[in-house]
């Protein structure tokens, strides 16, 4: 008679499961007052809020903060990125030739592009970033904040 009772025992313990699994989504959704900023010891003026992913070991999706006046020498990332800017006059200089970005803009750099990130001075810059594997910025020269 046990056997018998633990039968719908079971069968009850999976329809709970599968229901609660239907109630799972895909989906993330953040407000942008939860984001949660980190600051980038190794780069001052710089703070990373990821929202999907794990920068440390690759890929993700974060919001990238500058402060107003941060500028870098030229580097490049290991990993392939997309990133769009969400606030802020950004200037992003590849290949000898200065693109100005406002928000809205669209920006990519894969195969280790070298470049320089400049935030104009006045107010912070956010892009967000679609990274195509861990986080890195392989430089020569210290990063510097011109305020």
């Amino acid at each position: 008679m046990k056997r018998f009772t633990f039968i719908p025992i079971l069968m009850s313990i999976f329809a709970a499961l599968a229901i609660a699994k239907s109630y799972t989504s895909n989906a993330v959704f953040i407000q942008a007052k939860n984001l949660k900023w980190v600051a980038l010891a190794d780069f001052p003026g710089v703070a990373i809020a990821t929202v999907e992913g794990d920068r440390k070991n690759g890929p993700y999706h974060a919001f990238i903060k500058f402060e107003g006046g941060f500028a870098t020498p030229m580097y490049h990332h290991t990993a392939d990125h997309f990133a769009t800017v969400v606030a802020g006059d950004l200037t992003i200089t590849t290949d000898g030739e200065d693109h100005h970005l406002t928000p809205g803009s669209f920006f990519s750099f894969k195969k280790k592009q070298v470049h320089s990130t400049t935030c104009a001075p006045g107010a912070e810059c956010i892009i967000f970033a679609d990274v195509r594997g861990k986080w890195d910025v392989i430089t020569q020269k210290k990063l510097v904040l011109n305020r």
